[in-house]
């Protein structure tokens, strides 16, 4: 066969994005042309199917006429009668002008699901590893188990027999769910395995026309295998632990002890922490720390427990604040609530139903600090630019007519204070209530100044 440019060499080679025989001298033109500098060109005797590849697909309204030209806005192949019929006012190009920005997309979709493929790859192996970590874990507890009963004749032997079969179900239980987790895994895998490969055949081997007949399946395939969701952990962890000092009743009349703990928590050891605990201001956010804990007395560290918070007036049944509960996912919640009414409040904190250590207990609600009125000075003499009317709630008085306080001078507190109150500490509340005649407003006559 002849090149399909020059119609003078014979044809070397092939331009997979043109689908044009290229002899030797216009495949290297081919490559340099900044126009299809981008396209891929192969050896002849390398393409896969060429006989096949170079086969004209016929339009199936028009059997006699070759599909040579795309429709973008009904996105399919065209042969020159459907532009002259059906198609007239269609924007239509050649199938080699458009074929680079479809295939372009096709890769991007490959590209998106090679990564999948490894991250899917990386699961599986972690998994596996897992797995392999349930059952070592399951065997050593199952020597520890064995080890702590041969001090005991029947009635521990049947303990024992017993612990032995809690443990080979929960393991069991683990395995199936990371049996389930890695048969979804495969299945999903498998899947986008055979998309990728079939997308990188169709690339590859297939022509323009081919290519942009099956797209559009493609793209939707694997644009559907890429939404699914997993997980990027294993299902279930290998945390099986054996308690030998924990009680569990008599087994043939005597008193057991040993238990298999798979972090299971215990409400009464678990424990409330917070500086304001029982004690909150009015209409202030407050609020604590619970910390869940197992029946060994470790923390838990996950979440997800049934966490129940009640906070009641005493002596207003109709008066209740709504708190708020946060599960920050390691074992711990925080409980906050904003309280409108002053009062003794009863607080319940209840895990699984059950009060933990603590509760319920006595919450006071103490009235909205007033603010101060005044100013946090050192004196009232600098404080006032030195003006003799200035007073202050210190009591101290200075010498030469002043009526307030000065540096030294008695009644002075040695350090700053607040004019409206005379408390020395900044962050505190006003022990006055708001001025209400002329004698609090000359005290606090700084203020305006």
């Amino acid at each position: 066969a002849g090149c399909d440019l020059c119609a003078d060499g014979a044809a070397a080679g092939r331009c997979l994005t043109c689908g044009v025989r290229l002899c030797r001298f216009c495949c290297r033109a081919h490559r340099r042309q900044k126009k299809t500098a981008s396209h891929a060109v192969t050896e002849l005797e390398n393409t896969k199917d060429c006989s096949q590849g170079g086969k004209p697909l016929l339009c199936p309204s028009h059997p006699t006429e070759e599909l040579q030209l795309f429709c973008e806005q009904c996105d399919q192949p065209v042969c020159r009668d459907c532009v002259l019929g059906r198609h007239r006012q269609h924007p239509c190009d050649l199938a080699g002008n458009v074929i680079h920005r479809h295939g372009d997309a096709l890769r991007e979709l490959l590209k998106s699901s090679q990564q999948h493929v490894d991250t899917l790859e990386d699961v599986l192996s972690r998994v596996d590893e897992m797995g392999s970590a349930v059952r070592s874990r399951a065997e050593a507890v199952a020597t520890e188990i064995c080890l702590f009963a041969r001090g005991y004749v029947k009635a521990i032997e049947q303990h024992r027999d017993r612990l032995l079969r809690q443990l080979e179900g929960l393991k069991v239980q683990k395995e199936n769910l990371l049996h389930l987790q890695k048969a979804q895994l495969q299945q999903l895998l498998l899947d986008m395995r055979t998309g990728v490969e079939f997308t990188e055949h169709l690339l590859t081997s297939g022509s323009d026309v081919e290519i942009l007949v099956t797209k559009g399946v493609v793209s939707s395939r694997l644009t559907k295998l890429n939404s699914i969701a997993y997980s990027t952990h294993p299902s279930v962890d290998d945390r099986i632990q054996f308690s030998p000092n924990e009680k569990v009743g008599q087994c043939c009349g005597y008193e057991v002890f040993g238990a298999l703990l798979n972090k299971v928590v215990d409400p009464t050891r678990c424990t409330l922490h917070g500086e304001d605990l029982h004690s909150a201001c009015q209409n202030q956010l407050s609020g604590f720390t619970l910390l869940c804990k197992d029946t060994t007395g470790e923390r838990m560290g996950r979440g997800g427990e049934a966490v129940r918070v009640t906070i009641t007036h005493k002596d207003k049944r109709d008066c209740a604040v709504k708190p708020t509960v946060c599960d920050n996912g390691d074992g711990t919640y925080c409980i906050s609530y904003s309280p409108e009414e002053p009062g003794l409040y009863a607080v319940c904190v209840c895990v699984k139903g059950q009060h933990v250590q603590g509760s319920p207990f006595t919450l006071t609600v103490k009235h909205k600090p007033r603010e101060h009125q005044g100013v946090f000075h050192c004196c009232t003499f600098c404080s006032s630019g030195g003006q003799k009317a200035a007073r202050c709630a210190c009591g101290g008085t200075m010498p030469g007519g002043y009526q307030g306080c000065g540096h030294g001078h008695k009644g002075h507190p040695g350090c700053h204070h607040w004019s409206c109150c005379g408390q020395v500490k900044e962050s505190s509340e006003c022990l006055c209530g708001p001025p209400s005649d002329t004698s609090q407003r000359s005290l606090l006559r700084t203020v305006a100044l």
